[in-house]
């Protein structure tokens, strides 16, 4: 049966600030036919690879300040949205999302664009699923770039959490650009309205009001054994670099959480701490990039 899906309009896109990649977009997913994912893919195809995952609400527009510093690098940025955000279409029916739909999605992605030497740069949601992905295809995976987020083994990641789902909850008209500006202290206000330019109303929010109610918080929840094992994979058979930057006052994913997910991956040296940063770690991407790069030998 055919998916309904709104997509919205390219004009909400024309003139982001501080954004001028142009977008490119699958529509032959397998498993996902009659749906359109936007992607960036920016820099050299023959270099590492630095497959960038956002979370909630975002988009690849979180990645505009790290972008840059991994293609002067020689890399190649690979930066998906998610479907219900972005420039990616969005079902209509909240009960399309789940855990599985965003990680099968997110395995199609690497395998149509046959993604390699991936570095894996993830905050929030891109970790949540993206940190279960290596186990299943380890070759194409090199190193992890890790920011605030968790893997969600059948509780809940932290007390700020249930309250953050509890807001959703309750507001399920969610106000992207006023979350985004008391979240991120500084940005311009055209920064905040590029945050909310995908969602033209509540509509298009089914992706944003539905993520939350799909973390892994009871053992029998959709993903709470992908990310057990994903835990157990990563603490045992992970070989690669990793570096882990934490923005100290978020309260949902902060250093608490953090510490628990470097003790679940091998061979992670101590994190990167930005003590007046919140949840969203990218605001501050062009220190983070550099730092993981200076860390990894320049590139």
């Amino acid at each position: 049966m055919p998916i309904d899906i709104l997509r919205t309009p390219e004009e909400r896109f024309d003139n982001l600030v501080a954004f001028p990649y142009s977008p490119h977009y699958l529509e032959d997913l397998p498993g996902f036919e009659g749906l359109r994912l936007h992607y960036l893919d920016e820099g050299r195809r023959n270099g590492p690879t630095f497959l960038c995952l956002h979370g909630e609400p975002t988009w690849a527009y979180l990645y505009r300040k790290m972008l840059g510093v991994f293609v002067a690098a020689r890399g190649r940025v690979v930066a998906p949205d998610f479907f219900g955000f972005g420039r990616s279409d969005k079902p209509t029916d909240d009960r399309v999302y789940t855990w599985d739909f965003h990680r099968r999605c997110l395995l199609a992605v690497i395998e149509r664009l046959d993604l390699k030497n991936i570095t894996l740069v993830c905050q929030d949601w891109g970790g949540l699923l993206g940190l279960t992905l290596p186990m299943e295809m380890p070759e194409r995976f090199a190193r992890l770039l890790v920011m605030n987020t968790a893997l969600a083994t059948g509780k809940p990641p932290s007390d700020g959490f249930l309250a953050w789902r509890a807001f959703v909850q309750d507001n399920p008209d969610l106000d992207v650009p006023a979350l985004m500006q008391r979240a991120v202290p500084g940005l311009s206000a055209e920064e905040c309205e590029a945050y909310g330019a995908p969602f033209v109303d509540v509509d298009y929010k089914a992706g944003v009001r539905r993520f939350p109610d799909l973390v892994p918080v009871r053992p029998d929840m959709d993903g709470a054994e992908c990310s057990s094992e994903a835990a157990a994979w990563l603490r045992v058979a992970w070989d690669g670099p990793s570096f882990m930057a934490v923005g100290t006052q978020d309260p949902v994913l902060g250093l608490p959480v953090m510490s628990q997910l470097r003790d679940s991956i091998r061979g992670c040296p101590e994190p990167l701490l930005l003590n007046n940063v919140g949840h969203f770690v990218q605001e501050r991407g062009v220190r983070v990039a550099q730092a993981a790069l200076d860390a990894w030998g320049g590139r």
